[in-house]
């Protein structure tokens, strides 16, 4: 029976409480903030002891399993704390705030014999899955190219509400680091690895009220010769739904939370996605429980969970390639 603690009580913990809530045999011994009503809250919600430091917590309940979801610049040591002591991980997007924390997390995972899964959870998305399983096995041919879009809204509010998500230091960036990394993750993951990256991004609408960018593109050539285009930004008037289209020899495919394959032949097929089931934010995905329930179904089998710190880094390279040509001399967007 894994021993389950909870690090960062803030917005997303509560699909991570779900989530444990419904893995058989876990137990949720702990849970851990640095804000004392947050901690006292969850705390008495859960009936379990709370923590102001993670050490403390690491040495005094000894547990199997903690759910990193604190804000972005707090991933990294939390994790590194974790994993040095055999103690397994799952933590939330993105891997760090800066490419050193990452790059510092990757190479505490690769000399742990713990493992640590990050939460890049549309990977789990039925039609997403059905989308790269299909290509990946030739069903449509080559893969000639694709492209992404995340078109949503976000307020001034949303932001005071949770400053550090408008802060380089806080979030190690904005809307790319935040909203749109799960889009530009399936991108890279599904048409492979990236080249080169050209991109920019800026702050068109919310400048007022943020340091970070609000508005990104970005054109990639991928290893197998494939290009694909990305574009980002909070400033549309509501939240339009993702979209990635693939474009192979012998189909195009169309994402819209559905899958929608148009065949060279003129067949048209769709696959359904389906609903959320926990209590979290439509736009965080409805997959964040397969996530967690495959990593726990792994616990004390050897080799890396297959979305480990090594994986996740390819994406924050490519945020981090599109901050440095955006923000050159900005240490703390590129770092």
């Amino acid at each position: 029976m894994p021993k389950v603690a909870i690090i960062g009580c803030g917005d997303v913990s509560s699909v991570h409480f779900d989530a444990v809530a419904a893995i058989d045999g876990a137990e949720l011994v702990a849970v851990c903030d640095t804000d004392p009503g947050r901690l006292a809250a969850a705390s008495q919600a859960h009936g379990v002891p709370g923590y102001s430091e993670v050490v403390r917590l690491l040495e005094e309940v000894r547990p199997d399993v903690v759910h990193v979801c604190t804000p972005h610049n707090q991933h990294a040591d939390p994790a590194i704390a974790a994993l040095e002591r055999g103690v397994n991980v799952i933590s939330e997007k993105p891997l760090a705030s800066t490419l050193a924390d990452g790059e510092r997390l990757a190479a505490a995972a690769a000399a742990s014999s713990a493992r640590i899964g990050i939460c890049f959870q549309n990977r789990y998305n039925h039609a997403v899955a059905a989308m790269a399983g299909r290509l990946a096995a030739g069903e449509f041919g080559a893969v000639l190219g694709g492209s992404g879009t995340v078109m949503w809204n976000r307020t001034r509010e949303y932001y005071l509400n949770r400053p550090w998500r408008g802060s380089w230091q806080g979030g190690g960036g904005g809307l790319l680091m935040n909203q749109a990394i799960h889009t530009l993750d399936l991108l890279q993951w599904i048409l492979g690895d990236v080249t080169t990256v050209a991109g920019s991004a800026a702050t068109h609408t919310l400048g007022e009220t943020i340091d970070v960018e609000d508005t990104a593109e970005i054109a990639m050539v991928h290893a197998n010769g494939a290009r694909s285009v990305f574009y980002a930004t909070l400033a549309n008037p509501v939240n339009a739904p993702v979209t990635v289209d693939i474009v192979a020899e012998k189909a195009t495919l169309h994402l819209r939370g559905d899958l929608t394959i148009e065949h060279e032949d003129g067949r048209v097929e769709i696959v359904r996605e389906r609903k959320a089931a926990s209590g979290g934010r439509d736009y965080w995905g409805v997959s964040h429980q397969l996530l967690i329930e495959d990593f726990y179904s792994q616990l004390g089998q050897s080799g890396p969970f297959w979305i480990d710190p090594a994986e996740a880094l390819k994406t924050l390279r490519i945020i981090k390639d599109v901050y440095a040509q955006s923000f050159p001399g900005r240490l703390a967007a590129v770092s």
